[in-house]
């Protein structure tokens, strides 16, 4: 079993930065896939970004390539992600995923249906 734990979150103003963290227990960080995810009232969870488990490999979506970046520590059992010039849209719920990896699969997972595990979420909200 794997429990997240998120937080970071906050209200800023837009072009402001704001780093989110997702703890980790029950097992360690490697051998873990991570993910974040986002979601806003009567829509579908999105992808954001996503690390594999060497971190050698991310992965980000098209509205976050360039202002956010995604990490992870294996000795703090930690992943962060770095959001900088956040804008009106990014406002939502942020939550990290993780998913046991197969053997030595470095790939990076994007969907919801990839990952077993989830955090409870943490508010980001970006005001003018």
């Amino acid at each position: 079993q794997v429990q997240l734990v998120d937080s970071g979150g906050g209200l800023v103003q837009a072009g402001d930065s704001l780093r989110l963290s997702c703890a980790a227990s029950g097992r360690t960080l490697s051998g873990l896939h991570m993910g974040w995810f986002r979601q806003t009232p009567g829509k579908e969870r999105e992808f954001v970004a996503g690390i594999s488990q060497s971190s050698l490999n991310t992965y980000y979506a098209d509205f976050a390539k360039g202002r956010f970046t995604i990490s992870r520590s294996n000795a703090k059992n930690t992943v962060y992600l770095q959001m900088n010039s956040l804008k009106l849209e990014d406002t939502a719920v942020y939550y990290c995923a993780a998913e046991v990896a197969v053997r030595r699969s470095d790939t990076v997972l994007v969907t919801t249906s990839d990952y077993h595990y989830w955090g409870q979420g943490t508010q980001v909200t970006v005001s003018s």
